[in-house]
């Protein structure tokens, strides 16, 4: 038997849940059970009340507003709780249409992948602004890069996880889970895809986007942690590059003057030199000790993936 369970992150989602609710599916070819999960993140209206009045079947309740990644490790939590062999997250503003619901998770029920992320016309979404659009870009182009993935849309939060993807999940970011997850799957070398899907009018502003200002800094500041968590050796040698680098061009600089006998002897140069090259290679050094801490954290991992198994097998 086949279980869906679509899930919700909810925060005063009262207006535009009962909408969202009304859209999703109770039956679909190839799925024997449907069930819904609601996460409520500490809401301060009738988020709940109208959950219950459609008819959820699950709802996970947070005493106090944790964010949005936070909110959606529990609803993952809950829904392998539950016994869901394929797990579909939406958002509770319908922003995705649910009617590609069959389109996000036909991979998996093929067994052609274990991830399915849905892509957004991002180009014909008009109330994305032009620096939106920029963002998304980049952010998507940053998580290729790092996951060695082709997810065109990563910010996307449409997406579906076979069960022993779904069990392989860590977000040690607190302010999206979109961009860590698929560079985990990548790392992790599991199977993710990407399928076009469609997307519904706007009801109601971002909650992650409250100024495009924020936006930026916050996804810098997401996307630079994502890649020293993930990629350590590569970001600090990088890094690193740039002081060590400069440091040399400087010291061969001093070294022609002194070829050339020059009177000054240029020795703040000299010193700043020997500065500059000494914080790159203390970069890299950082790089190679974080390295080795990653590739801790990945036994750790395996260690909390096999406890999973057991506690949540079927």
């Amino acid at each position: 038997m086949t279980k869906l369970i679509i899930q919700i992150p909810c925060y005063n989602e009262e207006r535009s849940l009962g909408i969202t609710l009304n859209e999703l599916p109770r039956q679909l070819r190839g799925i024997d059970v449907i069930e819904w999960l609601v996460i409520d993140d500490g809401s301060r209206d009738r988020t709940v009340e109208v959950a219950q009045a459609y008819g959820v079947d699950h709802i996970v309740r947070l005493a106090n507003n944790q964010g949005l990644a936070k909110a959606f490790m529990a609803g993952i939590e809950a829904s392998l709780k539950a016994g869901a062999d394929i797990i579909v997250n939406t958002d509770a503003d319908n922003q995705y249409c649910a009617a590609d619901i069959p389109l996000l998770i036909e991979p998996i029920l093929l067994q052609e992948a274990e991830i399915v992320v849905g892509a957004r016309p991002i180009k014909e979404i008009r109330h994305f602004s032009p620096s939106k659009k920029l963002l998304q870009k980049l952010g998507s182009w940053v998580v290729r890069l790092a996951s060695n993935t082709k997810i065109p849309d990563a910010p996307s939060g449409f997406r579906a996880f076979s069960r022993e993807a779904a069990m392989q999940l860590n977000v040690f970011n607190n302010y999206t889970y979109t961009l860590e997850t698929i560079i985990q799957a990548g790392q992790k070398g599991m199977a993710i895809t990407s399928v076009p899907i469609r997307t519904n009018p706007i009801l109601r502003p971002s909650r992650l986007v409250r100024s495009i200002p924020s936006y930026v800094m916050r996804s810098l500041f997401t996307i630079l942690r994502i890649f020293m968590l993930y990629k350590p050796l590569r970001f600090f040698a990088l890094l690193g590059s740039l002081p060590f680098s400069l440091g040399v061009l400087l010291g061969v600089r001093w070294l022609v003057y002194f070829l050339i006998g020059t009177e000054r002897t240029r020795i703040p140069s000299l010193i700043l030199a020997a500065i500059l090259i000494l914080i790159g290679f203390q970069l890299w050094m950082f790089g190679l000790v974080a390295d080795l801490m990653a590739a801790n954290r990945r036994l750790i991992e395996e260690v909390q993936l096999r406890l999973r198994r057991k506690d949540l097998g079927k």
